[in-house]
């Protein structure tokens, strides 16, 4: 398979939020969504996310996703340097593990959007399922794949459903 088109970025406020976001990671990798990872810091580096977020669209990318914990700053600060759409990304990093980062992100001012998803990981996959979700507006094919990719996902909950059964059958003594 050819290297897709780079069609999403990704920051990163710090390196420590990677584990988390390799969840995005894999799932752009298996919609077949090429991505950019960078690292920068709405507080500590704010002239390196100004020119990333506000040079997005010109290098093309069409959605952002942005993760940080803490006072979550970077979800917002990229929202306010380009018009493309942003998801945040709560990151768990401190002692009141997300919330501070979720009510951070969410509570973005009118004229600010940032969709917001969930804290940590599962919140990372479904930032790669909405981000496909956005793209496939336009995009046939990768509509296709997503669509697939969420058949899979069903297809996972009825293979629990059946060796939870099976289990239970075995427990009980009946066949």
């Amino acid at each position: 398979m050819t290297n897709p088109v780079t069609r999403v970025g990704i920051v990163l406020g710090s390196d420590s939020d990677l584990e988390t976001m390799l969840e995005t990671v894999k799932v752009l990798e298996t919609l077949g969504i090429g991505h950019e990872v960078v690292v920068a810091s709405a507080h500590r580096t704010p002239r390196r996310t100004e020119e990333w977020a506000s040079g997005a669209a010109g290098r093309g990318l069409r959605v952002l996703i942005a993760a940080a914990g803490g006072a979550a700053a970077l979800p917002g600060v990229v929202a306010a340097f380009s018009s493309l759409p942003v998801i945040g990304v709560p990151i768990a990093s401190t002692t009141l593990n997300g919330l501070d980062a979720l009510l951070s992100i969410v509570q973005m001012p009118k004229g600010v959007p940032v969709a917001t998803v969930a804290i940590g990981p599962w919140g990372a996959a479904n930032a790669a399922i909405l981000a496909a979700q956005i793209l496939a507006v336009g995009d046939a094919a990768l509509a296709e794949r997503l669509a697939g990719y969420r058949r899979s996902l069903a297809d996972e909950v009825e293979e629990r459903g059946r060796r939870v059964a099976e289990k239970l059958r075995t427990r009980s003594g009946t066949s």
